[in-house]
């Protein structure tokens, strides 16, 4: 029987996150308990293939690990490659600014004893262990030489951290510690999935797992200060026991896929769930925070919350806690051609799944992030300061305030409390 282009794309779509999927749960188990081993200390959600053609060049990936370690290791996904891609040589090492690494410290990667690695189309891989201390809110410099010819990477969109890139033709510059070499630079997070830290100290990890207002729009460029920023600031200053987060959010994402209208950019919440949550180590707590772009395109309450139901199921099926965040105001423009608006019935929809969420979901806990941002003038709105401009997303200090608001109670056990 012959595809459509259509039914291909949907073909090869579920085929590389099944492929990931299996990868993944071959390597890895699960570790939600405060003992010492791995946690995942950074995170990003890979969401498409990016418009670059890299050749024979080396990138580096900043990312900053939010809990301490005496080791690391780190996890490259190809989920969206249409090939394999071939690394020649991988080194991490602390960044000090813009694209250069602490004198001496940066460091091999390996993957089975090996310096070099392929990763097929849809797959991922975990590295050896690094013997590398890192503290908390740290910097790290992940260096990936790619090989290859017109390599398009598998990539988060927008990471709102500054990563580097050579020019093609560069070759290995892996090692370069001053990173001059490095003359590009890129918002997207290549191929980098994640970054797991261990030490002899207990830690777990909190998953923030939600949409635009948990991956950072209306951020500040490099200032890390989104709300779960916040949040892992106030953990790492008032916890005796490391809690990490691990930032999947992705912008636009939805919680179902089934009914959307338009198409969402990226794999659903119910389809992403085990490759961005659940395959992460260590995992204790996550933060179900998205809804407002299936109300935006035109998913009623009933198949809201059911969808949000069963994310929360299948969580606490892996013996994790399930914390739900109440959907923030929305602007109430007219639909346009790249938008299908918001009106009063959206908003209705908004405050029926919003009082779900409050009193029937049986979440483990609540963070009411409407309350804190809406408009004390008119909820149906975002309070001015705490709007970035746009009636969707807050502003740095109204991302500020629901990271302040949180209680960080929900993460910590009572002995674990200063």
């Amino acid at each position: 029987m012959k595809l459509s282009a259509g039914a291909k794309e949907v073909a090869m779509t579920k085929l590389r996150l099944a492929a990931t999927t299996i990868i993944l749960f071959a390597v890895q188990g699960f570790a939600q308990d405060s003992s010492p081993g791995w946690v995942t200390a950074w995170g990003a959600s890979q969401q498409g293939l990016g418009e670059a053609k890299i050749t024979n060049a080396t990138v580096r990936m900043i990312a900053r690990v939010t809990i301490p370690g005496d080791s690391i290791r780190i996890r490259l996904d190809n989920t969206f490659g249409t090939a394999p891609v071939t690394f020649g040589s991988v080194r991490v090492g602390p960044r000090i600014q813009g694209s250069a690494v602490a004198a001496g410290m940066n460091k091999p990667v390996t993957f089975d004893g090996k310096n070099s690695v392929m990763i097929p189309a849809g797959g991922s891989v975990r590295s050896d262990a690094v013997a590398l201390h890192v503290d908390a809110q740290q910097d790290l410099a992940v260096s990936l030489f790619v090989s290859g010819a017109n390599v398009g990477p598998s990539q988060h969109g927008n990471a709102v951290v500054t990563s580097y890139l050579t020019a093609n033709d560069a070759g290995d510059q892996t090692s370069s510690e001053d990173g001059k070499a490095f003359t590009g630079k890129t918002t997207a997070m290549f191929w980098l999935k994640s970054i797991d830290v261990r030490s002899a100290s207990p830690a777990t990890a909190i998953v923030a797992f939600g949409d635009s207002i948990t991956d950072g729009t209306c951020t500040t460029l490099d200032a890390h200060d989104r709300w779960e920023d916040v949040v892992a600031q106030r953990l790492g200053l008032t916890s005796s026991v490391s809690r990490s987060i691990v930032n999947e959010g992705i912008g636009g994402n939805t919680v179902t896929g089934a009914h959307v209208v338009p198409k969402a950019n990226s794999p659903p919440g119910l389809e992403r769930l085990e490759r961005d949550v659940l395959s992460h180590s260590g995992v204790s707590h996550v933060v179900l925070f998205m809804g407002t772009n299936d109300i935006r395109r035109e998913v009623g309450a009933d198949e809201l919350t059911t969808g949000m139901r069963e994310i929360s199921t299948r969580l606490k099926a892996k013996g994790l806690k399930v914390i739900g965040a109440t959907i923030i105001p929305r602007h109430n423009l007219a639909p346009a051609p790249d938008n299908t608006g918001w009106n009063d019935a959206k908003t209705k929809i908004r405050n029926q799944v919003n009082e779900w969420i409050r009193t029937k979901a049986g979440f483990d806990g609540v963070l009411d992030f409407d309350k804190i941002v809406r408009s004390p003038t008119n909820p149906d709105l975002i309070h001015p300061p705490y709007n970035c401009g746009d009636g969707i997303h807050p502003s740095p200090i109204g991302y500020f305030q629901m990271g302040k608001s949180v209680d960080l109670g929900l993460f910590l056990r009572r002995k674990d409390k200063n």
